[in-house]
This record gives C-alpha cells, structure tokens and sequence, in this order.
C-alpha cells in the first residue's frame, strides 16, 4: 500500500519525503536529537494530547514535559517499530506510531529517587497533522511495565497518584468521555458492524467488528475465528500470549472485572509503513484507536469492585495475513486503571 508521498504534503515543509518521513524526523529531532524547542515548530498552539495518566495543551506545556522526561531518561531512544497512517491534507493525517521505548532512571522525578534501572516497553502515539503541525495527539503507553522495570510497585505507585488531585481540564475531558461513550448502545447493531464474509479487502471493518463483539456483546467465540492458530499477542502489562485460547482468557478476565462495557472504535488506519525489518510483504497491517467505558463489578484483575466507572483508552496495531491477525499490539495504560481504582476506594473511604 502506498505511502502518503510529499506531493500530498500541501502546507508541509519540503525536506519531509512522506508524511512517515515526518513523523519519523521530528520524533527523532526531538528525542535523540535533544531538542525539544523544535515542539514549538510541530505543534500547533492549542494542540491536546489526551494520555489518561494527564493532559497537555499546545507546543509549551509539550516542551515542558519533554525536558523533565530527558532529565530524568537522558538516554531514552525511541525505536519505531511501524507507522501507519491515513488521512488527507484537507481533514489531516493521521499516524499511528508504534514505538519501543528503551531508557535509565538517571534522575529523580514524580516517581522517586533515580534507581539507575533500564526500562523497555512499548509506546503508540496517533497524531493528527496539517500544515506542518501536529494539531491533536493520543498517547498511550504502557506504564505499569514502566514503572515495575524501574523497580517500583505499581500498586503503590497508583495509590500515590489516586492521591492526587486531577486537572480541572483532564476531569472535565474524562468526564466528557464517558458521556461520549455512554452514548454508545453496546446492543445497538448500527453500532456492531458485522464479521464480513470475506476479511480480506475489508480489514477497517473486519477489525472493528472484532473490536465490538468482543468488548460490547462478549463474544468471545469471535477470537478463534479472527486470529491465526499461532498469532502472537503483545499486551500492556508486558504481555505475551501466544495462540486463540490464550487471547481469550486475556478477554475474558477484563470482562470478568467489568460489567457494562461500552467501547467505541474511534479510528482505524490501513496504509501501513513497515519499519521492522522481520516483516514481510504479505498482508497488511491495521490501527485502531479505541475508547471503553465501564464499570468495576468483578475481582479478577484488580482486588475488590469497588463498582466505580472506568476509561480505558488504548491503541492496537495488527498484522492480517489471509483474513487472519497473525499478530497484534495493544497498548494501554494498565497503571490509569489501577489510579482510577483507588481514587474511587480513597474517595468511598472519606
């Protein structure tokens, strides 16, 4: 599938070959290259970055957030493992950055003392760019696998956090999620594409329909049915999963702590740029940004329900060989779970 090449690119700079180029260059820049004043260049003014662990607004809070990170990581890389993207000039282009992360907590932050403990997990980012200008970003990363590699306790960690007050601006965004979501009848079929007869040619909507029934309607009988017999599963949490039957238990411990689920797709992306040098031409690769809401009811994963609503935020790349995922990474942030579970148990204890 054909890259978004540099004639597409209308309002962006020319030295970027393609919209990958650009996503690439400015990450690197940025990163390895130690300038995070180059923010002020690709981000536009006003731009969100919705992460459920915060919330940043425009070019200088982005700069501010990228100097404390590289005080405390000074080594930090960012490896691209794949972009995907979509998009047009007139609307944006849209990206989804699979990175994996590898740093050294050299420094003190919020987190604690510098441990000198190395971290490597996986990130994705999905901008939204025009006119040379990131203008709206998600972030997701996997921090409980962050934060135990540095040598901390996540439960600890997320009760710290569940301590502290939340930003007016993310409370209201959370707040204003999941209306978004509650709007979504998990029953509705206008809401549930159906499983395609035939995948191939249609794995937009091959994947959403995946996405639908397993988290709105529990079906988990639709795993054996979209992934491979050896498709491989890289999970938050640093997860790794290998064949149907154990993708399904991975399903079925979140859908026997929460009840009331409701996801939305939000966006999915087919134009797929290989970055890993292990990928073959066969088949196609497929993001999908996805958002659900739900409510704590169970015990499986997290102790005791305390039966307060939930927002999960997470991105997942796939790789589809034949009408069937060979492989897939999905990326959320496990420790926000863990924040919002304890901020609920802190405030019923007040």
């Amino acid at each position: 599938m054909p890259n978004i090449n540099s004639s597409e690119l209308q309002g962006f700079d020319p030295e970027f070959n393609d919209f990958i180029d650009y996503i690439l260059k400015i990450t690197y820049w940025i990163w390895e290259g130690k300038q995070p004043e180059l923010c002020e260049a690709y981000y536009s003014k006003d731009c969100p970055v919705y992460m459920l662990s915060g919330m940043a607004v425009g070019a200088d809070e982005v700069i501010e957030n990228t100097n404390k990170t590289q005080a405390a990581f000074p080594d930090r890389t960012l490896d691209a493992d794949a972009v995907i993207c979509s998009g047009n000039a007139e609307d944006g282009f849209h990206s989804s950055h699979l990175i994996n992360t590898k740093m050294t907590h050299l420094g003190d932050n919020e987190l604690g003392k510098a441990t000198g403990n190395h971290a490597e997990f996986k990130v994705i980012a999905h901008c939204v760019a025009k006119n040379n200008k990131i203008f709206k970003e998600w972030l997701v990363r996997d921090n409980y696998s962050f934060v135990e590699q540095l040598g901390f306790d996540p439960k600890i960690i997320a009760q710290q956090l569940a301590r502290i007050e939340p930003q007016a601006r993310f409370s209201e965004w959370m707040q204003s999620e999941f209306e978004r979501i509650a709007a979504t009848d998990n029953k509705d079929a206008a809401n549930s594409q159906p499983y395609p007869d035939d995948a191939i040619g249609n794995e937009e909507k091959f994947i959403t329909a995946i996405l639908q029934k397993i988290w709105n309607h529990g079906a988990l009988n639709e795993v054996e049915l979209a992934y491979s017999e050896s498709a491989q599963f890289h999970g938050s949490a640093n997860r790794e999963l290998i064949g149907p039957e154990n993708i399904k238990n991975f399903y079925q411990a979140f859908i026997d702590t929460f009840s009331e689920t409701r996801c939305r797709v939000d966006h999915v992306s087919k134009q797929a740029y290989r970055v890993r040098p292990e990928d073959t031409q066969e088949g196609v690769h497929v993001a999908a940004r996805w958002t659900f809401s739900a409510n704590h009811t169970g015990d499986k994963l997290y102790g005791e329900p305390t039966n307060a609503p939930i927002l999960v935020m997470g991105i997942s790349h796939y790789h589809i060989v034949d009408g069937k995922i060979i492989e897939e990474w999905a990326v959320f942030d496990e420790l926000a779970i863990l924040t919002q579970i304890y901020r609920a148990r802190f405030q019923s204890q007040a």
